[in-house]
């Protein structure tokens, strides 16, 4: 059980009430999000970005939020987005691969392993050293390079949020996730997020 309260969106607040309406509304991450009212649209809206309009691709992205997710421990995040890489065609091999921590193995391509290498230092380290930036930027834009680290931290703040908080795992909604930040946002309102 989770160490603060489930809000649902007859107890929410302003903007927070709006988003718990979504389609999302209902998993545990954003009930609990919820709890910072002025803070759960923002991050929702950031969330849909990172899945949705990034020029990183799709599977990059997933390959380093699942790294991210594997180094922070964050469960919750895991869990959801194994059904995304499987998704945008990552193998169950590539994800072993990640889990278990076999960055340089062969089933990666040279770019994909120059990427989890990168990873790995921004994640574990903060900072990332020049081989290891340069082997990145030889075949990535500064946008995918920057958008990279966007999209590990702002797992990584999410993989905070649910284990500090023990946030119980929903079912997995991964493609549903994924189709939901696809999708055409609407005007003015939380679920646009």
């Amino acid at each position: 059980m989770a160490r603060v309260t489930y809000l649902t969106e007859k107890a929410a607040e302003g903007d927070a009430k709006r988003a718990l309406a979504s389609d999302l509304g209902s998993m545990n991450v954003f009930r609990v999000l919820a709890h910072a009212s002025t803070s759960i649209v923002p991050m929702m809206r950031l969330g849909r970005a990172i899945l949705s309009k990034q020029r990183l691709s799709h599977r990059l992205r997933e390959l380093l939020i699942l790294l991210a997710m594997r180094l922070e421990d964050g469960k919750y995040e895991w869990a959801q987005h194994i059904e995304i890489a499987l998704g945008v065609g990552i193998t169950q091999t590539e994800i072993d691969a990640v889990h278990d921590l076999r960055l340089d193995d062969a089933t990666f391509s040279v770019a994909e392993r120059a990427w989890l290498a990168f990873g790995r230092q921004v994640v574990e380290q903060v900072r990332v050293d020049q081989s290891t930036f340069d082997a990145v930027r030889a075949q990535a834009s500064e946008a995918e390079i920057v958008e990279a680290i966007i999209a590990m931290s702002f797992y990584m703040t999410l993989a905070r949020i649910t284990e500090a908080l023990e946030v119980d795992n929903d079912p997995v909604q991964g493609m549903k996730v994924l189709a939901f930040a696809s999708r055409p946002a609407v005007a003015k309102g939380a679920t646009d997020s």
